[in-house]
C-alpha cells in the first residue's frame, strides 16, 4: 500500500491534512452558526453555505489559470496566507448586523480565494511526481492514499469543534440544546406559540448555572444566541492553528518534492523535455472527454456536499439526541483513531515481507482492538451527542476502507479486470443513490419539516440511520473522488493541467450551489421526497456515465 511511493506524496498530504482539518472544523458548524446567530431558515441558510460551497469549488478554475503561468508551490503558498486572514475574521463575535454579516462574508470570500490557489495546485504538483515512470503505475493508489490524509484530518474535525463549543458553552453556565436556537429566535421575533414558549422555558430550567437559568425568558435568549454563536467563532479558529501546521509541514518537506512544483512553461524555460506534446486533435478529444466526465460529477456533489446541511438538519431535528449500544463507539474520538490505524496495522500483518513484520503488526492490532474494547467499557450506557457529530463518519469510513478498495483494485489489476477510472465513477454514482435510499427510509412516518418549524421531532430516529447513510456514500466517495483526481492528472494535456484540475473542482462547485436545491424544498415538501429527488438524479447521472464510457476511454488511451 505505501511501499515505493515518492516521498513528496507524503509532505504534500500532511500539508493537505493540516488545511482540511482546519476547514471541516469550520464547516462543522457553519450552518449550526448560521442559524444560530442570524436566526435564519433554511432556505436563506442554505444559500449562503451554496454560494459559498460553489465559491470554494470554483475559484480552482482561477487558481489552475494563474498556476500554468507563474507555478503551482508560489500559489499553494500564497493560498495558505490568504486562507489565514479569513479565517481570523471569522473567529471575530460580531453583533447581529450588517457589519457582522458584511464580515463574515468578506472572511468566507478569503477561505474561498485561498482554497482557489491552494487546492487544486497541490494536487497538480502530487500528479507530477507521478509522471516519472518509476512510479507511473501507482498513481490511484497515491491519490487514494493522499485522499485518505484528508479524511484523517475532516474526521477529527466534529470532535474539535464540539469540544470547543461545549467549553466556551460550560464557562457561560449553558449547555447545548438543540431546540434553543430556533425557539429563542421565535420568541425574539414574536411568533413563538404558547407549546414553544413552556418547552423554551423548560429547556431554560436545565441549564447548570443558577442565575442563568433565573433570566427572564427573553434575556436568557438572548444570552443563549449571543454566547452560542461566539462559542461557534472560537471554533473556527482551529483553522488558523491547523494553517500555521500545514505551512510548516510543506516547506519542511519541501525537498522531496521541489522537482514536481513545475508547470509546463517553467519545464521548457529550464531545457526539460516536455513530458507529452499532443496533436491539436489529441487535446480537443481528451478536453472533451475530461468534460463529460466533469458533467456527471455534479450530482454527485450535490447530493455529497448535503453533509453539511440537510444532512445536518436530519441529525438535529430527526434523530435521537442520544445514543446507546453500541453505536456508542462511534462517537468516541479515541475509539475511532484506534480502529482506523488497526485496519492499516491489520493490512501490514497480511502484506508486510518480513515473517518478523508480519508478526509485529498482528500484535499491534490486537493491542488496538483490546484498548477499544476497554474504552467502549467505560463508556457511559447513554451517551448525548450533538448533530455536528455526525460528520465525523464520512471521513472516518474513508479512512478505515481506503486500504479495503486498494486491495480490492490491486486484486482486479493482478487479473487484468480493473474498470477503468471513467467506469468507477459511474458505478459510484449509483451507489450515492442507494445512500439516499436509506434516508427514505428513516424518514418513514416523520412529520415534515415545515410542521416542526426548526425544534425537533417528537419520534426521532435512531442514529444508525446516519451512520449507515454515510457508510453508503462514503463507499460511492471512494469510487468516484480520488479516482476522478488521478484521472484528471493523468489525462490532462500538459499545458493545461492547473486548468483541467480547476474544472474538475469547477464541476463540484456547480454541485455544491445545487445542493441549495433541498434547503429551497425543505419547508415545501415532505421530508422523504428531499432524498428522493437526490437519489433519483444520481441513478440517472450514473446511467448517463455508463453510456459515455466507450467515448471517454477511446479519448484518453
Amino acid at each position: 500500500m505505501f511501499k515505493g511511493q515518492p516521498k513528496g506524496l507524503y509532505a504534500l498530504a500532511l500539508a493537505n491534512t493540516g488545511e482540511r482539518f482546519g476547514y471541516y472544523t469550520m464547516l462543522a458548524i457553519f450552518m449550526l452558526f448560521l442559524q444560530a446567530k442570524f436566526g435564519w431558515e433554511q432556505a436563506a441558510a442554505s444559500q449562503l453555505y451554496a454560494i459559498f460551497m460553489a465559491v470554494v469549488y470554483f475559484l480552482p478554475v482561477i487558481g489552475g489559470w494563474v498556476a500554468d503561468r507563474v507555478g503551482y508551490g508560489k500559489c499553494v503558498v500564497a493560498g495558505i496566507c490568504v486562507m489565514f486572514l479569513g479565517y481570523v475574521m471569522l473567529t471575530v463575535p460580531t453583533p447581529v448586523n450588517g457589519f457582522g454579516l458584511a464580515l463574515m462574508i468578506g472572511a468566507l470570500l478569503l477561505i474561498a480565494m485561498g482554497t482557489g490557489l491552494f487546492k487544486g495546485n497541490l494536487q497538480v504538483m502530487i500528479g507530477n511526481l507521478y509522471d516519472d515512470p518509476k512510479y507511473a503505475d501507482k498513481r490511484d493508489s497515491a491519490f487514494s492514499l493522499f485522499y485518505m490524509a484528508i479524511n484523517v484530518g475532516a474526521m477529527f474535525a466534529p470532535f474539535a469543534a464540539t469540544a470547543i463549543t461545549n467549553k466556551f458553552l460550560a464557562k457561560a453556565g449553558l449547555v447545548y440544546k438543540a431546540d434553543i436556537p430556533a425557539l429563542a429566535h421565535q420568541l425574539l421575533g414574536g411568533t413563538i406559540s404558547p407549546e414553544n414558549s413552556a418547552r423554551l422555558a423548560e429547556l431554560q430550567a436545565q441549564m447548570p448555572d443558577a442565575s442563568v437559568a433565573a433570566l427572564s425568558l427573553p434575556d436568557f435568549s438572548n444570552y443563549y444566541i449571543e454566547h452560542l454563536a461566539s462559542s461557534y467563532n472560537m471554533g473556527f479558529a482551529v483553522a488558523c492553528v491547523s494553517l500555521v501546521l500545514s505551512m510548516g509541514i510543506y516547506f519542511a518537506g519541501r525537498k522531496w518534492f521541489k522537482h514536481a512544483d513545475v508547470n509546463a512553461k517553467q519545464a521548457a524555460a529550464a531545457g526539460n523535455a516536455p513530458v507529452v506534446e499532443l496533436t491539436p486533435k489529441q487535446t480537443r478529444e481528451r478536453v472533451v472527454a475530461l468534460c463529460m466526465v466533469f458533467a456527471v460529477v455534479i450530482f454527485f456533489w450535490m447530493a455529497f456536499q448535503q453533509n453539511g446541511q440537510s444532512l445536518t438538519w436530519f441529525a438535529r431535528d430527526y434523530t435521537q439526541s442520544t445514543v446507546t449500544g453500541w453505536p456508542r463507539a462511534g462517537f468516541s474520538m479515541w475509539i475511532l483513531g484506534l480502529l482506523a490505524v488497526s485496519m492499516y496495522t491489520l493490512f501490514g500483518a497480511f502484506q508486510s515481507d518480513k515473517k518478523s513484520n508480519r508478526a509485529v503488526c498482528g500484535a499491534v492490532t490486537l493491542a488496538l482492538w483490546a484498548t477499544v474494547a476497554i474504552l467502549y467499557s467505560q463508556m457511559p450506557a447513554v451517551l448525548d451527542i450533538q448533530p455536528q457529530l455526525f460528520q465525523q463518519f464520512n471521513p472516518f469510513f474513508v479512512v478505515l476502507l481506503t486500504p479495503v478498495i486498494m486491495a480490492i483494485f490491486d486484486a482486479l489489476a493482478r487479473k487484468k479486470k480493473e474498470p477503468s477510472a471513467p467506469m468507477k465513477i459511474g458505478i459510484g454514482m449509483l451507489v450515492a443513490a442507494l445512500g439516499y435510499v436509506v434516508m427514505i427510509f428513516a424518514s418513514i412516518g416523520q412529520p415534515s419539516p415545515a410542521a416542526l418549524l426548526g425544534t425537533v421531532s417528537p419520534d426521532p430516529v435512531v442514529p444508525t440511520y446516519l451512520m449507515g447513510t454515510y457508510l453508503v456514500l462514503t463507499f460511492a466517495e471512494l469510487l468516484l473522488s480520488p479516482m476522478g483526481i488521478s484521472f484528471v492528472t493523468k489525462v490532462a494535456p500538459p499545458k493545461m493541467k492547473g486548468l483541467m484540475m480547476g474544472l474538475w473542482f469547477a464541476a463540484s462547485a456547480i454541485g455544491n450551489y445545487l445542493t441549495m436545491v433541498p434547503g429551497l424544498l425543505w419547508m415545501r415538501v415532505p421530508l422523504w421526497a428531499n432524498w428522493a429527488i437526490l437519489a433519483s438524479l444520481c441513478a440517472i447521472a450514473g446511467l448517463i456515465m455508463f453510456t459515455m464510457l466507450k467515448r471517454i476511454n477511446a479519448a484518453t488511451r
